[in-house]
């Protein structure tokens, strides 16, 4: 059996991966921000761990736990916790940035750092990232996270390099639309932080306020979380995992325009689409 640990399981990818894998036989460590959260997913059947990815105490203690959990065996991380905050980069502070920031990289990053020894210790293991189509190509209003995906991104592939001949192989996972609660969570960010009645961008944000609050898929080729499960469990299970894998038909056809398109073509598709 299997152990592997998710980030981010309260809703969505997080949550829809952690059934399927145990499913599967796996041993899912489930974590999640909030209490109440924590608590479902216990009276689901889970072993869980109260995990803040913005807190440097919160992830400390939770690895502690793990520890204490596994005996600090652990096959797998999918590097899950993340959200979304929009808005035109020019309307976001610096705090509103640090908060994106200190969730989608510093949290994620010092989790895996702290679990990179015990998989050095038991000579093996899986780090798994969940980025995004927003992680190697940018859209308009959403700059603090394409740049929190973009800055995983950079963190990965070098780790990337620095693990050869470790046995601990490290994946990017992809993925374009997915049907989660990322909109619903986005928008309340956005109203928290935005002051959109300022903006030079009022009229943009209508349309997208619009987007956001909109019951079911958003945009064509949406699809299931479990499309990411697949992806994690390959990583996992794979001699050798991939290095990126993507989710979605729009990432499978913008990592191609982007390795064919001159930028400023790329950028008029990008901003049309968005």
């Amino acid at each position: 059996m299997q152990t592997i640990l998710i980030s981010g399981c309260s809703t969505g990818i997080g949550y829809n991966t952690a059934i399927i894998l145990k499913k599967r036989g796996y041993r899912v460590i489930a974590s999640a921000r909030k209490l109440k959260d924590v608590e479902r997913l216990q009276a689901m059947g889970f072993e869980t761990l109260q995990l803040d990815l913005a807190s440097s105490e919160s992830i400390q203690a939770a690895v502690k736990t793990l520890i204490e959990l596994t005996g600090g065996k652990l096959d797998g991380l999918f590097n899950n916790g993340a959200f979304g905050q929009v808005g035109a980069v020019e309307d976001l502070s610096r705090e509103v940035l640090r908060e994106q920031f200190e969730t989608n990289v510093f949290g994620t990053q010092e989790l895996t750092n702290l679990i990179i020894p015990l998989m050095r210790e038991q000579g093996h293991g899986r780090l798994i990232y969940n980025s995004s189509v927003l992680g190697f190509v940018a859209m308009p209003y959403r700059g603090a996270y394409n740049a929190s995906k973009y800055a995983l991104e950079g963190l990965v592939d070098t780790l990337r390099l620095e693990l050869r001949g470790t046995n601990i192989q490290l994946s990017l996972i992809e993925p374009g639309p997915i049907r989660t609660e990322f909109r619903k969570n986005a928008f309340l960010s956005y109203q928290k932080n935005i002051k959109a009645d300022l903006s030079h961008h009022k009229v943009a944000y209508q349309a997208m306020e619009a987007r956001l609050q909109k019951e079911g898929a958003a945009v064509p080729f949406t699809l299931e979380s479990a499309a990411v499960a697949e992806k994690v469990i390959h990583a996992m299970e794979a001699k050798q995992a991939k290095i990126r894998y993507f989710v979605t038909v729009p990432t499978y056809v913008f990592a191609f325009l982007k390795r064919i398109l001159p930028m400023k073509v790329l950028d008029y598709l990008l901003a049309k689409v968005s």
